[in-house]
C-alpha cells in the first residue's frame, strides 16, 4: 500500500485546490483559512512518511494506471525527492500561517493558487518523465503567475509581464529540447533515456547533445542562473512578501532539474556524452556568485537583499552540481534546504519591518524605529547570521561542508577565492543593514505615525523558519546521513534505472 503514498503529494495540493474554490470554502474566509492550513499539515504529514520509507526501505515507483514504465507514466519517489518535497510542504503551510493575518484577502484565490504551486512544485520533484516534468512546470508556473499578481500595483504588474514572456520562452525552449531528445532516443522516460543516450553513435551524438544543452538553458533560466537571472530581483522584490518567501522554492525546481538530468542522464555512465555540462555549470556558476553578491552589496531594501541573496544562494548550489561528486552532491542538498528556509525567513521579516517604519518602508536607511524591535531584532540576527555562515548555525555547516566538497576539484582555485570573498560581502551588506534598519535614526524628528504590531501568526511563521537554522546544527548528524543518503541514490545510476524499468535496462 505504500507505492499509493508518492501520489498523495500531488493529489492533495489538487483536491485542495478545487475545495478551496467551492462553498462553503470559497464564500467565508475563516473556513477558507482553517481548510487551507489543515490541508498543508496533512500534506507536509504524508510527505514525512514518504521520506521515512524510502530511506529506511527503498525508493518508490509508481506507475500511474499501472502501465509500467517505460510506457506509461511513472512517479518516483527517492530520498532527494522526498526530501524537497518535505520542503516545499513546510514552506507552504508556513506561508499559510503567515497570510492568515490578512494578506490573503489583498487579492483573490491566495489559499487555491497556494494548493496549486505546491502541486505544480511536488510534481516536478515527483515525476519520473521527462514530459511530465514540462507539464508540472507549467503547472507551477500558471500558478505562480496569479501569485505575483496578488494584491498587484503597476510596478507588479511591469515585473509579471517580464517574468511571464522570459518564461514562456523558457516553456517552448523545453519543448523543443523535449523533441530533440525524443526523436533521438524514441523515449521521454529519464531512466529509460540515460539507457538510450549511453548507447547513441554517429550525428545522434550531436543532436543528443544540443538538445541537453538547450534543457541546460531552460534549467538556468528557471533557477536564474547568469546571464537567464534579471528577471529574479524585481520580481521577487515586487511580490507580496508572503508570495516572495514561497517563490523561495522557485529556484531550487531549477537546480534539481539540473542535478536529476545532468547526473543520471548525461552523468558518469552517459557514454560520450558524459559530464557534458560539467565545463558551462563551473562558470555559470562562479559568474552568479559574484553578480549575487554584488547584487546583495548594492541593495536598497531589505526585500531586493533577500532576491538578491537567493541568487548567491542559486550560484552556490551550480557549482556544488559542477563537481559531480557524492560528497558535493550531499553538501548541495543540506545547502539546499537551508538557504530556502533562510531566504523565505528573510522575506517575511522585511515585510514585518517594513510595517512598523512607516514611510521608510524596509529601505535601507535611518527611518523611526520598528515597534517589535527585540522580536524582529533577533529573528534579523539569526536569519543573517546564518546566511554568513557563522557558528552556531546551519550556514557555518554548510559552508564547511561545501569547502571541504570542492577542495579537489577543477576549478577550486577560481571557485574558492570567489566564494570567500562573496562571504565577506554578504556579511558587510547584512551588517549594515541590520545596523540601518534597527538602529540608525534621522537627526530631524519624525512624525508619528500609528503602526501594527505583527500578530502571533506572523510572528509563528517567521520563528517557525529561523529556528529551523539551529535545529539543523542540533541534529546535524541526522541530517548529514540523511543527505548522503539522498546523493547516494542519486549518484546511483544503475540501481535507479533497474527500480524504474524493472530489469528492462
Amino acid at each position: 500500500m505504500f507505492e499509493h503514498l508518492v501520489a498523495l503529494p500531488i493529489l492533495l495540493p489538487m483536491l485542495a485546490g478545487v475545495i478551496l474554490l467551492m462553498p462553503p470554502c470559497g464564500k467565508n474566509v475563516q473556513v477558507r483559512r482553517v481548510v487551507s492550513v489543515s490541508l498543508l499539515a496533512l500534506t507536509l504529514a504524508i510527505c514525512i512518511r514518504l521520506l521515512y520509507q524510502v530511506t529506511t526501505v527503498e525508493p518508490i515507483v509508481y506507475a500511474v494506471g499501472n502501465w509500467q514504465a517505460p510506457f506509461g507514466i511513472v512517479l518516483v519517489a527517492d530520498p532527494l525527492a522526498a526530501i524537497l518535497a518535505s520542503l516545499t510542504s513546510f514552506l507552504g503551510l508556513v506561508c499559510a500561517l503567515y497570510s492568515v493575518s490578512g494578506d490573503d484577502e489583498k487579492g483573490s484565490f491566495f489559499h487555491p493558487l497556494l494548493h496549486f504551486l505546491i502541486l505544480g512544485v511536488n510534481g516536478a520533484f515527483l515525476t519520473g518523465d521527462a514530459f511530465n516534468l514540462f507539464v508540472f512546470f507549467e503547472v507551477l508556473l500558471i500558478a505562480s503567475y496569479s501569485l505575483l499578481m496578488h494584491a498587484a500595483d503597476k510596478h507588479t504588474t511591469r515585473a509579471a509581464l517580464q517574468y511571464v514572456i522570459m518564461n514562456l520562452v523558457g516553456s517552448a525552449v523545453f519543448l523543443i529540447a523535449l523533441g530533440i531528445l525524443y526523436g533521438v532516443t524514441g523515449t521521454l522516460n529519464m531512466a529509460d533515456m540515460a539507457v538510450k543516450v549511453a548507447a547513441l553513435t554517429g550525428d545522434d551524438v550531436y543532436l543528443a547533445k544540443i538538445g541537453g544543452l538547450l534543457l541546460l538553458v531552460v534549467f538556468a533560466l528557471k533557477a536564474a542562473l547568469l546571464p537567464l537571472h534579471l528577471w529574479l530581483p524585481s520580481t521577487y522584490a515586487s511580490a507580496t512578501p508572503v508570495v516572495g518567501a514561497l517563490f523561495a522554492i522557485m529556484t531550487k525546481v531549477g537546480v534539481y532539474s539540473m542535478m536529476r538530468v545532468y547526473t543520471l542522464i548525461f552523468g558518469e555512465g552517459a557514454g560520450e556524452l558524459s559530464h557534458m555540462a560539467q565545463h558551462w555549470l563551473w562558470g555559470l556558476a562562479i559568474a552568479t556568485i559574484v553578480v549575487g553578491a554584488i547584487g546583495v552589496l548594492a541593495s536598497q531594501d531589505l526585500r531586493r537583499l533577500a532576491a538578491n541573496l537567493v541568487i548567491v544562494s542559486v550560484g552556490t548550489l551550480v557549482a556544488l552540481l559542477a563537481v559531480q561528486t557524492k560528497e558535493a552532491t550531499s553538501a548541495a542538498i543540506f545547502y539546499m534546504v537551508h538557504s530556502t528556509l533562510v531566504s523565505a525567513a528573510l522575506f517575511l521579516l522585511a515585510d514585518l519591518i517594513a510595517r512598523q517604519r512607516g514611510k521608510v518602508l524596509d529601505r535601507i536607511t535611518a527611518g523611526r524605529g520598528v515597534n517589535q524591535e527585540r522580536v524582529l531584532g533577533v529573528a534579523f540576527l539569526i536569519a543573517g547570521l546564518t546566511v554568513i555562515g557563522m557558528p552556531p548555525f546551519s550556514g557555518f555547516i554548510g559552508k564547511l561542508w561545501l569547502l571541504d566538497a570542492t577542495f579537489d576539484a577543477e576549478h577550486a582555485a577560481v571557485f574558492w577565492p570567489v566564494y570567500l570573498l562573496a562571504s565577506f560581502a554578504l556579511l558587510v551588506a547584512l551588517a549594515k543593514a541590520g545596523a540601518t534598519v534597527f538602529w540608525q535614526r534621522p537627526q530631524k524628528d519624525i512624525a508619528v505615525i500609528e503602526t501594527e504590531d505583527a500578530s502571533n501568526n506572523q510572528l509563528v511563521a517567521v520563528y517557525l523558519l529561523v529556528a529551523c537554522s539551529p535545529l539543523l546544527v542540533i541534529f546535524a548528524g541526522y541530517f548529514t546521513e540523511l543527505s548522503e543518503v539522498a546523493a547516494g541514490w542519486l549518484h546511483n545510476q544503475d540501481a535507479m534505472k533497474t527500480l524504474v524499468l524493472g530489469g528492462r535496462s
